[in-house]
């Protein structure tokens, strides 16, 4: 590996480790489909909502939203103390739909290429592509979910998830 390529996987893992919110793990995604796709879109848009736990997000096909499931991570929070995996779930789901929404509809080809993303951004050992290669389902493999009956809630939207210097008035 030259020390350009480490350079860059450490500037990936520094800021996956550090994000404090959606909007600093998206700007992760957008830097990291683009530093190893070279493709990218803007203006997505970011929605909470409490899904069937077997979905972790969904893009709705030609929208540029997605929609994230809280209840799924507020059950790998509680359950896991780390914000590094933590952030590193956000980012495999997020990146998963980003794919989508930049239109390729395959799920065996965009599971594939979440693993080559992860992979080649962050190195092949570490979290978030551990999670890409296993799913993120591994984090909760080990819960009961079928005990977990919390309400459901109004779907939120994250606001300025995605800040842009263009507006159109």
């Amino acid at each position: 590996m030259s020390k350009g390529e480490a350079e860059t996987k450490d500037k990936f893992r520094t800021g996956l480790e550090t994000a404090e919110n959606y909007c600093e793990v998206w700007r992760i995604v957008k830097n990291s489909v683009k530093s190893s796709l070279g493709k990218g879109r803007g203006s997505m848009m970011l929605f909470l909502d409490d899904l069937p736990l077997q979905i972790g997000a969904y893009h709705p096909l030609g929208t540029n939203n997605i929609v994230l499931n809280i209840a799924l991570v507020e059950i790998v929070e509680a359950s896991i103390s780390s914000k590094r995996v933590v952030n590193a779930l956000v980012y495999n789901l997020l990146l998963h739909e980003y794919l989508h929404a930049l239109g390729e509809y395959s799920e065996a080809k965009v599971r594939s290429s979440v693993i080559a993303v992860a992979r080649e951004c962050f190195g092949e050992d570490q979290t978030v592509t551990v999670i890409a290669k296993k799913t993120p389902w591994v984090l909760i493999r080990d819960i009961p979910l079928a005990a977990i009956n919390a309400p459901k809630r109004v779907i939120q939207i994250v606001k300025d998830f995605e800040k842009t210097d263009k507006y159109i008035v």
